[in-house]
């Protein structure tokens, strides 16, 4: 299988379907499974990652891929025909914000993430063309950095602005099941994918040899799961505001959301009040929790003058995807937004660092060198934005700092000296910063 075959032969059916859903935006589709053929898993399966951890069944790509036509024939068999059980997600805890807190993942199996694939590809051809602007997250041609870039446009043509930085409580986790049906019947109906989606929803989930089964929810690290979490705020909030909240507004808004991280940019104080009181009812109808301490409004923008003998607000900042969103100053003085790292972003990223460099302390020096080269690019390739030099030269100097601390370690000779960590730099020279993403104008 090439890799364009299968996305050759493929295109056309998700392009039909696509313009179908752009001409009948009210239209239900009743049937959309029968798209799916042999052609179809074969692009899923492409489409899927091969380097993800296993699920419960311990089965990895290269082992699903020693009978890849029989492994999809055998899933594509099992969901037309009903009789596909989907297995119980196998749960990991990940680190959260600074470390203190973790958060739940759950691991399908190989097969069932391909199946998902399928289905995804399906949904994503009808609901692209239904989802807002105002949406960066899990969707093709759009990223953290379109959300950064809307919020920073945002701030720019209004002069400053209001900023209510919105947190939901365990939003994966709180996801009611009879109301991600009821969005999901509005616009599909096909018997197979709505009969997928409810296994999903309802697969165990085991943890520590337990399999339990939540009946709200849906796991993060599904691959379906981005999708419909897209589809639930969507509906519970995008369109809403779109629709109900800001033609009742005084000034100018805008609303960006990267899956369930959204902010919300006021033009009027009394504008971002007001929405910021109905919020919380407007979320709980979808049973969610906007957390009462780490959702706040915040003035971005420059110092606003004396009104009524009351100072004005004084700039401040707040953090969005990793960066920290402020107002300043460009290279040539003027006034502009800048995004830099935020401190959360910096203190994990230094975490694994350190994590890498105690697993791997005896590795030979060449191969400790291209695994940190590579974690710097990786590092650069997000937080290279235009602006934040300063912090990318402060990471990798942290970077080689703790490279010699562990060094250090190695023997009983004592501490490395810079000295000598300055020889080894010149034959093992950490990527020098750079900004990686494009100058927004």
């Amino acid at each position: 299988m090439t890799a364009t075959s299968s996305a050759d032969r493929i295109s056309p059916k998700l392009a039909r379907i696509a313009e179908l859903a752009r001409r009948s935006p009210d239209m239900v589709f009743t049937t959309l499974f029968h798209h799916v053929d042999m052609d179809w898993m074969r692009e899923a399966y492409r489409r899927t990652r091969k380097d993800g951890a296993v699920g419960v069944d311990g089965q990895d790509a290269a082992a699903f891929a020693d009978d890849l036509e029989g492994n999809l024939r055998r899933l594509l068999d099992a969901a037309k025909s009903g009789t596909y059980r989907a297995p119980p997600v196998r749960r990991v805890h990940i680190p959260k914000g600074d470390g203190s807190q973790t958060r739940p993942i759950g691991i399908p199996t190989f097969g069932d993430k391909v199946l998902q694939r399928a289905v995804a590809m399906l949904l994503e051809a009808v609901y692209e063309q239904d989802f807002l602007a105002c949406s960066f997250g899990f969707r093709p041609g759009r990223s953290a950095h379109g959300a950064l870039d809307a919020v920073r446009d945002s701030l720019l043509s209004m002069g400053g602005a209001w900023v209510l930085e919105v947190d939901l409580r365990k939003f994966f986790d709180t996801l009611e099941h009879h109301h991600v049906r009821d969005m999901l019947s509005q616009r599909v109906r096909d018997g197979v994918v709505t009969r997928l989606i409810g296994k999903w929803l309802n697969a165990g989930v085991m943890e520590s040899g337990a399999v339990t089964c939540p009946d709200e929810g849906t796991p993060q690290g599904g691959v379906v799961s981005p999708l419909l979490a897209n589809l639930y705020l969507h509906v519970a909030l995008d369109t809403w505001f779109a629709r109900e909240v800001q033609p009742r507004l005084r000034g100018r808004s805008k609303l960006v959301r990267y899956a369930d991280d959204f902010v919300i940019v006021f033009e009027d104080e009394h504008d971002a009040r007001k929405v910021w009181e109905v919020l919380p009812k407007r979320m709980a109808r979808f049973g969610l929790t906007v957390h009462p301490d780490k959702t706040k409004l915040v003035w971005i923008g420059p110092p606003r003058p004396p009104t009524g003998g009351d100072e004005g607000p004084p700039p401040r900042t707040f953090d969005l995807l990793g960066f920290t969103v402020f107002w300043g100053r460009d290279a040539g003085g003027f006034p502009t937004v800048r995004t830099q790292t935020c401190a959360r972003s910096l203190t994990r990223a230094l975490d694994g660092i350190r994590a890498y460099c105690r697993r791997h302390l005896h590795a030979p020096l060449a191969e400790q060198h291209q695994m940190l080269s590579q974690k710097v690019r990786g590092h650069y390739g997000y937080f290279g934005r235009p602006g934040n030099i300063v912090a990318l030269q402060r990471f990798v100097w942290e970077v080689a700092s703790i490279w010699k601390d562990w060094l250090s370690r190695r023997s009983s000779a004592g501490v490395l000296s810079w000295e000598r960590m300055r020889e080894i730099e010149k034959r093992f020279a950490l990527p020098a910063p750079r900004i990686t993403r494009r100058k927004v104008t």
